[in-house]
């Protein structure tokens, strides 16, 4: 059986993609409206989506799909449920993004505490250039080194930031889940963490448990000296609750990788500038040159070990 093989989202993965060692036909899109999704995966096999919506109603529109090839390790997007019960198997890709999001997290933790964007827009504007003394003083700066660090999910991502703050000398605590009726060794109460963490880092799925998992309540659980680290799923955060929270002090400030709407409306509630000490990057931790090459090899191991007939990395 020859494969047809469409991938919908192109450009969102900045790497060579070989062609799979099967027989197949290759059709690419850079990227895919939503309306266009149903009727460029017409006839296809294999369909390769990042971050394109598969749902229940338009898998039923396509007969001869037999696999969803995810160039993500995310899988919200993607209706589970109705491929399992269509037999549609769906493989995601895994461990490419072990170093890139832990060296993200850390720079956005060392940005927020040495105050680095107020200082680089301070010698934009000119202002080190009209100070009496050799230095500027405006931003209180601090070490991570000492301070403790909470990280909700213990996976590879979680326990590759772990590592790293260790070795800049951080205290490091694991939350166990919200709500459990027990702590598992090695994890210290939600709220507790909340209470203790001097930086507090997101590294869990979204799932209808986890959603809006940081919101009014939890900031205000917080240290008014705390900082808000979420490169997970945007929606693991209540962001008009975060925004409100930044304004008023409740803690010390928030740096995201991720957005509940990406990309977010030029009018979304973190994206005003007026909000302090806020640091948003657009989706870009996962995103160095060498994981999204792992990444892009993993996803033709994935539709390649599918044609052989042992599929792997399979969640569906």
């Amino acid at each position: 059986m020859t494969l047809r093989i469409v991938m919908l989202e192109r450009d969102s993965v900045d790497a060579s993609f070989r062609r799979p060692d099967v027989g197949h036909t290759w059709a690419d899109f850079a990227w895919t409206a939503p309306d266009d999704a149903v009727s460029r995966l017409a006839g296809a096999h294999v369909a390769v989506v990042n971050k394109t919506r598969l749902t229940a109603d338009m898998i039923s529109s396509l007969p001869d799909l037999k696999m969803v090839a995810i160039a993500a390790t995310g899988s919200d997007n993607v209706d589970l449920a109705a491929c399992k019960a269509r037999g549609i198997v769906v493989s995601n890709v895994r461990g490419y993004a072990v170093t890139t999001v832990p060296e993200h997290v850390v720079a956005l933790m060392f940005a927020l505490a040495r105050r680095l964007p107020q200082y680089t827009a301070d010698v934009a504007a000119g202002r080190w250039s009209e100070a009496r003394n050799f230095c500027l003083l405006d931003h209180k700066v601090r070490d991570l080194a000492g301070a403790t660090l909470g990280l909700v999910g213990s996976g590879s991502l979680g326990s590759g930031v772990a590592d790293r703050a260790r070795a800049l000398g951080m205290n490091v605590i694991f939350a166990e889940r919200p709500g459990a009726s027990s702590v598992r060794e090695g994890h210290v109460a939600f709220d507790d963490v909340l209470r203790t963490a001097d930086v507090l880092s997101l590294h869990c799925p979204l799932t209808e448990e986890t959603k809006h998992l940081i919101n009014a309540r939890t900031l205000a659980s917080m240290k008014p000296t705390a900082f808000l680290i979420n490169t997970a799923r945007g929606a693991l955060v209540d962001e008009p609750a975060l925004a409100q929270a930044l304004r008023d002090g409740v803690i010390a400030g928030a740096a995201l990788d991720v957005l509940s709407s990406e990309p977010p409306p030029k009018d979304h509630p973190l994206l005003d500038a007026s909000i302090p000490n806020l640091i948003v990057t657009p989706h870009v931790a996962w995103a160095s040159q060498s994981a999204m090459q792992v990444l892009a090899d993993q996803v033709i191991d994935n539709i390649e070990a599918f044609a052989r007939g042992n599929p792997r990395n399979q969640l569906a």
